[in-house]
């Protein structure tokens, strides 16, 4: 039986470029849908490629540059048969930076908040919230699509599929809003001392899981959350 009034937070630390993050999606969706209003997850944005030329283009140079780390992600898709990967990902179109797109998914976010968007879970994005599915459709844009998902156009053009109001978003991103929730992001990284992405880190912060982690693992910890009585450690 469940002890909890409050639903147990969980916050998510990923990359929109990071292979493993796309991976996980499902785990995030399987969650949402087994566990609904027990649990609350916020998405926060760190910029592991927030450099693509430093990273890849200096940081694989030896190992085949864009193209090699291409061929990786490729691989790494290999074992995950419910992700669709485009053939020639990494080879043209690259973003510069992953930093631009969290900007563009803050100022959405801040919509959801600020209640010009909502926030309840719609049938037809498979049980997100619109902003939720603005993460996965900007994620199936860059590996499946082979967009620049980096370049402003590119974002807009995927709000307006999505509905999201272009003058709204346009006043958060102009004004500074959406930077200080991306600054926000990253001071939430240090406190919690987030090394990578995916992160999910629960009990405000005592435990932290990261990299591609189980679904059956991400459950047990939950569970355990839920259905301990307040204050009560476990003894395993």
């Amino acid at each position: 039986m469940t002890n909890q009034t409050e639903p147990l937070h969980i916050a998510y630390f990923s990359d929109v470029l990071c292979v493993w993050a796309y991976t996980a999606q499902i785990r995030v969706d399987e969650l949402r849908q087994r566990f609904g209003p027990q649990i609350r997850i916020s998405y926060h944005f760190i910029p592991i490629f927030g450099c693509t030329e430093q990273r890849i283009g200096e940081g694989w140079k030896d190992k085949g540059g864009y193209p090699g780390f291409g061929q990786h992600v490729i691989e790494v898709c290999q074992d995950f048969p419910h992700v669709e990967i485009s053939p020639g990902i990494w080879s043209k179109n690259i973003p510069k930076s992953s930093a631009s797109s969290h900007l563009y998914l803050k100022a959405i976010q801040l919509l959801e908040q600020q209640g010009e968007i909502s926030p309840e879970p719609v049938a037809s994005f498979d049980g997100r919230s619109l902003f939720e599915q603005a993460i996965w459709q900007l994620r199936l844009a860059f590996f499946r699509d082979m967009k620049d998902v980096g370049n402003a156009e590119s974002q807009l053009a995927l709000a307006e599929e999505l509905g999201v109001p272009r003058n709204a978003l346009l006043k958060l991103l102009h004004d500074g809003s959406a930077m200080a929730a991306l600054c926000d992001d990253l001071k939430l990284r240090d406190d919690f001392r987030v090394e990578g992405s995916p992160t999910w880190i629960f009990n405000e912060g005592r435990q932290k899981l990261y990299g591609n982690v189980g679904y059956k693992i991400l459950e047990a910890n939950i569970r355990e959350l839920l259905e301990r009585p307040e204050g009560l450690a476990s003894w395993c």
